[in-house]
């Protein structure tokens, strides 16, 4: 089992940034692909990028491509979103989650990973 813990969330203007962290201990962060997902009020968790094990490989939700950027650095057992243009459509709990499986690609699919952190709300503003 991995913890999770996210951080960095908050209240922010629209077209203004925000840096997301996500911090694991536990089994080697460094073995898993992992995720950012986010949810609303009233809707389901959805995906919003994920990166390789390895961080060679990132991909987005359409929703935020363009405008957020997923990394991470395993000597500190550490991943980020930058998040920037952001808009009120933006505006959910954040969380990060470690795929099942070691040096398996991301995917999509929630039901794919298997450790969260308990999440970070980010409020973006008209």
């Amino acid at each position: 089992q991995v913890q999770l813990v996210e951080s960095g969330g908050g209240l922010v203007q629209a077209g203004g940034s925000l840096r997301l962290a996500c911090a694991a201990s536990g089994r080697t962060f460094s073995n898993y692909a992992m995720g950012w997902f986010r949810q609303a009020p009233g809707k389901e968790r959805e995906f919003a990028a994920g990166i390789t094990w390895s961080g060679s490989s990132t991909n987005y939700a359409n929703s935020v491509k363009g405008r957020f950027t997923i990394s991470r650095v395993n000597a500190k057992n550490t991943m980020y979103l930058q998040m920037s243009s952001l808009k009120p459509e933006d505006t959910a709990v954040y969380y990060c989650a470690r795929r099942r499986l070691q040096f398996r690609t991301f995917t999509y699919d929630p039901s794919d990973y298997e450790d969260w952190g308990q999440g970070t709300q980010v409020t973006v503003s008209p």
